[in-house]
């Protein structure tokens, strides 16, 4: 029950915050942007476990793999991410970021060694092929060179997700609970995120209006700091490869949301895919039942 409600929470989170992302994009430059999200987001989770008296500082060995998490996870996948959302529609960054799945099997192979399994295999193809569908005007529409710019970036933004992913994993082996990891994880990004902006001399813009606030607010309060510990809780728990399925799904949420407040019209292609979707969310998470012994050989006395 816990490991569901986990992640449902990171579906329904995560799902709303591509169009928070878009409405962010334009005066203010992506650096800042991003700064902005998790300055705000490390001085919330900081505060928070300040007052609970659980900020614990991580020990020496432990310090690469923060780092590590904090680029990979708060820094530069989000510049990629947000970049991209100046090429291509938030819809078909979602599709692209759906690939964590089978990124993230790959990855737990090279650094872990675990086997990937015929299963995730065919539940990452099932939602695949169901986003693929659901978003086929998208990808097939105004495919030009700024097209493919924007599913570079978010091809790449993706991978460098998933391989935060496998340092939160180590930390969580190590004994770093998500909450402590993603404290000072989101610090230091803020810290690399600061330098960038100093390096490249990229001016500091205000927020411009209350929508771009809202958004902000939203996505470093519920989107990062919420958002990334219910889903890294739930990498601890049920593991890399099948936590990232909930990318898949992210996708759905937006479209559930952009039928309500932006008039999107299903299709037929559209229902088929979300079918497809759904039945992979089934294939990763049903449990196989395994076929019982036969109880009457098993009973019968030993020389019959």
């Amino acid at each position: 029950m816990a490991n569901a409600a986990l992640f449902i929470s990171t579906v329904l989170i995560w799902g709303t915050t591509w169009i928070a992302i878009a409405m962010q994009v334009g005066p203010v430059p992506v650096l800042v942007s991003v700064f902005y999200r998790f300055a705000v987001a490390a001085v919330i989770l900081v505060a928070i476990l300040a007052v609970m008296r659980q900020l614990k500082f991580p020990a020496l060995r432990d310090q690469p793999f923060i780092l590590a998490q904090a680029l990979c996870l708060f820094s530069l996948n989000f510049i990629c991410f947000y970049n991209a959302a100046g090429f291509i529609p938030s819809g078909l960054i979602s599709v692209i970021f759906s690939l964590a799945t089978i990124y993230n099997a790959v990855n737990a192979r090279l650094f872990f060694g675990d086997r990937v399994t015929g299963r995730t295999l065919l539940a990452a193809a099932l939602g695949a092929t169901g986003l693929l569908l659901l978003f086929a005007e998208e990808v097939v529409v105004d495919f030009n060179l700024d097209t493919l710019k924007g599913i570079g970036l978010a091809a790449l933004g993706t991978l460098f997700f998933s391989l935060g992913n496998m340092a939160s994993r180590r930390n969580s082996a190590a004994g770093i609970s998500p909450l402590t990891a993603n404290a000072w994880g989101m610090t230091y990004g803020t810290v690399v995120l600061l330098l960038l902006i100093a390096v490249t001399q990229t001016p500091i813009v205000a927020p411009p209006d209350m929508t771009y606030l809202a958004a902000l607010l939203y996505l470093a309060a519920i989107g990062s700091v919420i958002g990334f510990t219910t889903y890294l809780m739930l990498v601890s728990r049920i593991g890399s490869s099948r936590a990232a399925y909930a990318t898949v799904l992210f996708p759905i949420v937006a479209l559930s949301l952009s039928t309500v407040f932006e008039g999107y019209h299903w299709t037929g292609l559209g229902l088929v895919g979300l079918a497809l979707t759904l039945l992979g969310n089934v294939v990763i998470f049903a449990r196989i039942p395994v076929r019982p012994a036969l109880q009457a050989d098993a009973r019968l006395p030993a020389g019959e």
